[in-house]
């Protein structure tokens, strides 16, 4: 029973990662194909839904690569730098919103990919020990993995964004 809990419990992070995060960070690494072109028409300083400082956005018109698909105003999230405006970026779509390689971008979904999979592999390495003891494992041990990879996916979600704003800043 442990192991099984074990197994489901990371095929659900993994579902719950494929689902939220995945196509997200798929985007901003650039992968696969470009889906169209947006014209920029504007750049400011984004907020979160409670008012704090959320990076940069850029609202611009975007003309998609497939045909027959209208152009349509969308915005940029946390784009690689502050667009001119006139300026043209490709980008991905990702329900809805365009993508482009940025460091600020791939360090949030890196960041919230660890935050999901951090209960998940605590919950799971809980599952493997009753399983191995042969009875449910009681100890805080569990409870101080979950603090300690939540904690590290905030600092691998600033590395990983710091890394690829150097790359992207001298390969461009």
């Amino acid at each position: 029973m442990g192991l099984t809990g074990a197994v489901v419990s990371l095929a659900i992070a993994g579902w719950l990662i494929w689902l939220l995060p995945g196509p997200h960070l798929a985007a901003v690494l650039g992968i696969g194909p470009v889906d169209g072109v947006m014209t920029i028409s504007r750049c400011y300083e984004a907020t979160d839904a409670q008012g704090y400082h959320d990076g940069t956005d850029c609202q611009g018109m975007y003309t998609p690569r497939a045909a027959g698909e209208p152009r349509r105003e969308i915005t940029l999230d946390k784009p690689a730098e502050m667009h001119r405006p006139g300026s043209s970026v490709e980008v991905r779509m990702v329900r809805g919103r365009g993508h482009e390689p940025s460091g600020d971008a791939l360090g949030t979904w890196v960041t919230v990919t660890g935050l999901i999979l951090g209960p998940f592999l605590a919950l799971s390495l809980s599952f493997r020990a009753s399983a191995r003891e042969g009875t449910w494992s009681h100890s805080g041990d569990y409870v101080l993995v979950l603090i300690v990879a939540e904690l590290a996916s905030l600092v691998l979600g600033f590395l990983v964004g710091f890394l690829a704003w150097i790359v992207i800043a001298l390969f461009g």
